[in-house]
């Protein structure tokens, strides 16, 4: 689908130069002379290299619509992560690089959504939202103000985070799974 230069929106997938890129970020830019244009960071998703390019309204791209599908995580072994289609119980395994540094945050049987491009995986969305349990943090300084002092505590995933002075080793709490931050007490 041809979309002009002036429409193209963050987390858009485009076809650019020959490969597909991800907008990561996006400036309107309109100068004192000649006409505007969108100033573009583009991450592509086929080997993680970034691009800045402008884009003026009357040039078109091709937005890339990207197939969709629920895959239930199954296990990790020898560095690559099993995953199970819901609908088709077919397998596919792709390289724990290949989600990142949030591969922590996965769990057995954890649903997520495997994007992909012609039958090619291209990316894994996680759910925004996980409950893990806090396994060591420092017990809290008495006198310390009230005001946001947070303290440093270790998951059982083994990832660090800062979390209010109240939540102790044992608290399950809620962490968002894109900016690795503390959210709330679990219920």
């Amino acid at each position: 689908m041809k979309i002009n230069g002036n429409e193209i929106r963050p987390g858009n997938v485009i076809q650019h130069n020959g490969s597909l890129w991800a907008v990561a970020k996006l400036q309107h830019v309109k100068p004192g002379k000649g006409g505007a244009f969108a100033q573009v960071e583009l991450k592509n998703l086929l080997n993680g290299s970034k691009l800045n390019e402008r884009f003026r309204s009357s040039e078109t791209v091709e937005r890339v619509r990207l197939e969709q599908n629920d895959y239930q995580f199954l296990y990790e072994a020898d560095g690559m992560l099993v995953f199970m289609n819901t609908e088709s119980y077919e397998q596919i395994e792709l390289q724990s690089d290949f989600v990142g540094e949030r591969t922590a945050f996965l769990q057995d049987g954890m649903m997520v959504v495997v994007e992909s491009h012609e039958s090619r995986p291209i990316g894994v969305r996680l759910p925004d939202q996980v409950t893990l349990e806090v396994s060591e943090t420092e017990p809290v300084v008495k006198g310390q103000t009230a005001a946001s002092s947070n303290k440093p505590a270790m998951l059982e995933n083994g990832v660090r985070i800062m979390v209010p002075p109240f939540v102790e080793a044992g608290d399950k709490i809620v962490v968002d799974t894109n900016e690795v931050t503390y959210i709330k007490r679990a219920d």
